[in-house]
């Protein structure tokens, strides 16, 4: 710091100067305190050597910068001076969190190989980066993410295109990437696969049909052309592998391979883990793959779907049993109709179990039953019955209006056991009631009884043995692999995709995995303590206004959130104003 005179005819100005490096390493300098004219400095600092106890001043400054202790900030605003034009001075912070996961994760060192590997000139990190902060906190199309880059604090310069080639590489990458992820992640992280799970969703685009982007069953019900990913998830929770397939490929063959593939990188061969999965891979095949070497499958198992013998064992209500519990065999038609003892049992997962065999393998089915399960799957079918009621209603009514039997309004009816539509019956009729070519609706009451017995029944098939109390549990945490892709499709928005190369969908599916990896990190670093809206909802909200030559204000309400935040950090970012030095020691966190 030094001082700055400035002389007119009938007076001196003075004021304090100090120079500073902004974020782009440029050197600039500001006004650090302005000390008014020759009158103001003797008041202040007397009559007798004035210049001298002003010079001591300065040099106690400097002394505190020596220091390394922050100094006061002197902010004076002037209300008739408009800010300048075409200056961005509001700046994300949020993703201050996620660039510490970000290099603890050593993701950086996965960019740098890359880019030795490609020999590009550009830096692939820093879009890698923007492009994961944005998934997380703005999530939108990569041109939006380009535009947002220049609102995150740090050095992110590149061009739009750098966005597009920087997903080709990853694409090339996809399989390296997840095995260095794997292998850095276990550096810092105790990551516990013992139970691994593993299920597939589909994406749909904004696209025509191409050999990559097919039409397929869509769990959205979409008419686009979609992509399908498969993702297996480690049982705390974090992406442990994925495979990025063609809308129309069968979900059955896309685990085994996945699985093989992390096996042989993962140097997991001979490792005795549980792979759980849902009904949908409930072959013989999968299940004979996961008895080799130690494996052991929990496999979800429809109830509907078993033959004759079994489903009359899973629908008899005699020969319950409850965990912890080998003594008594419970009646579940006994305690429902006493309404102490179904208070009393509300909450308890009832189970019985039976070994039965595939084509290949020896298994246990259990069946679990809970009363809350029940009443749950009840009142949903029962609002599903009340929308194809409402819709059978509706597309009756505006058929009877219709003159020409081309504009006759159809209902596609389903087969999919969650789509209200498999209630209702086609029916076609002439004016006398005779079988012909006029189209109407009926709910068909049939389906409906038919699946009031399975309310509340839940199946599991699995090769192990006499350890019911860990295969229940297993399977209880399955939810975390639905909230996985919850997540993913809804707060990162990563389901509506506008792009149609292969490679460039292929890219973006993987940073939407190391995305959600960074995200759980921080969620368990945060002690679970907070809902994901919580967590993202407070990233936006955090931001930071730039006083040129000053430094940062915070624009964020502080809670108890934020101090968990800032405790992961070890820097804070909730002082009334962040100086230059304390936001490079927080982009130095490497």
């Amino acid at each position: 710091m030094r001082l700055k005179t400035v002389s007119t005819k009938s007076n001196n100005n003075y004021a304090i100067i100090a120079d500073y490096k902004k974020l782009n390493g440029k050197k600039s300098t500001y006004v650090y305190e302005n000390l008014g004219n020759d009158q103001n400095l003797k008041e202040r600092f007397g009559t007798e050597n004035t210049m001298d106890k002003v010079k001591e001043y300065i040099n106690s400054l400097n002394q505190m910068i020596k220091d390394g202790k922050e100094l006061p900030v002197n902010l004076t605003l002037n209300p008739n001076k408009q800010i300048e034009k075409n200056i961005n001075r509001c700046f994300y912070s949020g993703h201050f969190f996620l660039r510490k996961i970000y290099y603890d994760l050593g993701i950086d060192k996965i960019c740098k190989n890359i880019k030795d590997k490609y020999k590009f000139t550009f830096d692939i990190n820093a879009v890698v980066e923007c492009l994961l902060y944005a998934r997380i906190i703005w999530p939108s199309s990569k041109l939006s993410t380009f535009e947002q880059s220049r609102k995150f604090i740090g050095n992110y310069d590149f061009d739009l295109q750098h966005v597009y080639r920087t997903l080709t590489y990853l694409s090339h990458e996809i399989n390296t990437i997840q095995k260095e992820l794997f292998d850095n992640s276990s550096k810092v992280i105790d990551r516990n696969y013992k139970v691994i799970y593993y299920d597939c969703t589909n994406y749909f685009f904004y696209t025509e049909e191409n050999d990559f982007q097919r039409y397929g069953i869509s769990k959205q019900h979409q008419p686009n052309p979609l992509v399908q990913m498969g993702l297996f998830m480690d049982a705390d929770g974090y992406p442990f592998a994925m495979n990025i397939n063609p809308g129309n490929t069968s979900e059955t063959k896309t685990m085994i391979p996945t699985e093989e593939e992390f096996l042989k990188n993962y140097n997991m061969a001979g490792s005795n883990i549980i792979v759980c999965t849902d009904a949908a891979m409930c072959t013989d095949e999968i299940k004979k793959f996961n008895v080799k070497d130690g494996r052991g499958f929990v496999i979800t198992q429809s109830i509907k779907k078993l033959n004759n013998k079994l489903q009359e064992f899973a629908l008899d209500r005699k020969g319950w049993r409850i965990l912890g519990n080998l003594m008594n065999v419970y009646n579940l038609d006994e305690i429902e109709k006493d309404e102490q003892l179904k208070k009393k049992y509300f909450n308890t997962i009832f189970y019985k179990e039976i070994e039965c065999e595939t084509a290949s393998v020896m298994q246990t089915l259990i069946v679990t039953f809970s009363f809350k399960y029940q009443v749950y799957q009840y009142n949903l079918k029962l609002h599903q019955l009340e929308r194809a009621r409402k819709l059978v209603e509706e597309t009756n009514k505006k058929n009877k209006k219709i003159a020409k039997k081309k504009d006759v309004e159809k209902i596609k009816i389903s087969k999919n056991p969650n789509d209200p539509k498999r209630f209702i019956k086609e029916i076609k009729t002439t004016d006398a009631g005779e079988i012909a070519c006029n189209i109407e609706y009926i709910i068909d009451e049939e389906i409906y009884k038919n699946e009031e017995k399975y309310n509340g029944l839940y199946g599991i098939t699995t090769n192990l043995i006499d350890d019911t109390a860990t295969i229940i549990k297993v399977m209880n945490g399955r939810w975390e692999i639905e909230e996985s892709f919850r997540i993913m499709k809804d707060d990162f928005d990563s389901g509506t995709v506008h792009l149609s190369r292969e490679d460039r969908i292929k890219g973006h599916f993987i940073t939407c995995f190391l995305a959600l990896f960074i995200y759980r990190y921080l969620e368990h670093q945060l002690d679970d303590k907070y809902t994901v809206n919580e967590i993202i909802s407070k990233l936006q909200e955090m931001k930071l206004l730039e006083h040129n030559g000053k430094g940062f204000e915070p624009i964020q309400t502080r809670d108890d959130l934020t101090d968990a935040l800032h405790d992961f950090l070890g820097i804070n970012t909730d002082t009334e104003i962040i100086t230059y030095k304390k936001i490079k020691e927080i982009l130095d966190m490497k």
